[in-house]
């Protein structure tokens, strides 16, 4: 089974970003990149879990969704090409 969870990534002052869920409270983390973030959460998302295992809470049940019933659609943040003058390719 997958989760669909919603991520904010606040940039910081000093670089990088600070991550939080607007749905999982107890979710915060932060990252370099958005790729480091990501990966970040995806450990934070775990020790979520485990918390509310311990406390015996559900989890919001609007974050399951059955990954056998078809595609994936998903979206991604991803660097963009910028040309010699810096605009966008």
């Amino acid at each position: 089974m997958l989760a669909r969870i919603p991520l904010l990534l606040e940039p910081q002052p000093e670089g990088g970003y600070t991550v939080t869920s607007p749905l999982l409270q107890e979710l915060i983390t932060e990252g370099d990149t958005v790729a480091e973030c990501l990966a970040h959460a995806e450990d934070a998302f775990a020790a979520v879990t485990e918390i509310y295992a311990h406390w015996n809470r559900p989890m919001p049940s609007s974050i399951y969704f059955d990954d056998s019933a078809g595609p994936l659609l998903i979206e991604a943040v991803v660097p963009f090409p910028e040309s010699e003058e810096g605009l966008p390719a």
